[in-house]
């Protein structure tokens, strides 16, 4: 078996560990929310285009912390690997990642007001 597709490999591992903990913790969560005695709601929605601001910045926020969590691999990984071509390409790769995710953030806004065009907000 080749090297590229025993990383391909532990990287789905990886990924397949990683999204079976969070279907745990949603699965948890549920529960214990419905063991409480009461209920407080926190916020209530007034309007589509609050929704849509909502959605705005919980997407920048995601985006933004993701391309943070890209970029800050990508330096380790540059820093720990020494002259080796491999993880400097890797490196590569999260920064590329990372200049991505923090595009999509920016667009985010651009993204929710297309929504609103949409729904008439």
């Amino acid at each position: 078996m080749s090297t590229a597709a025993a990383e391909w490999r532990a990287c789905l591992r990886r990924t397949l560990v990683v999204l079976a903990g969070v279907a745990v913790v949603v699965l948890v969560m549920p529960l214990s929310a419905v063991q409480a005695e009461s209920v407080t709601v926190l916020a209530q929605v007034q309007s589509v285009d609050q929704v849509l601001s909502n959605i705005r910045n919980w997407l920048m926020g995601i985006l933004a912390l993701l391309a943070t969590v890209f970029l800050t691999i990508g330096g380790v990984r540059r820093v720990i690997g020494g002259g080796d071509p491999g993880e400097h390409e890797k490196a590569k790769d999260c920064f590329k990642a990372a200049a991505i995710g923090y595009g999509l953030a920016a667009l985010a806004p651009l993204v929710v007001s297309v929504l609103k065009g949409i729904v008439g907000a």
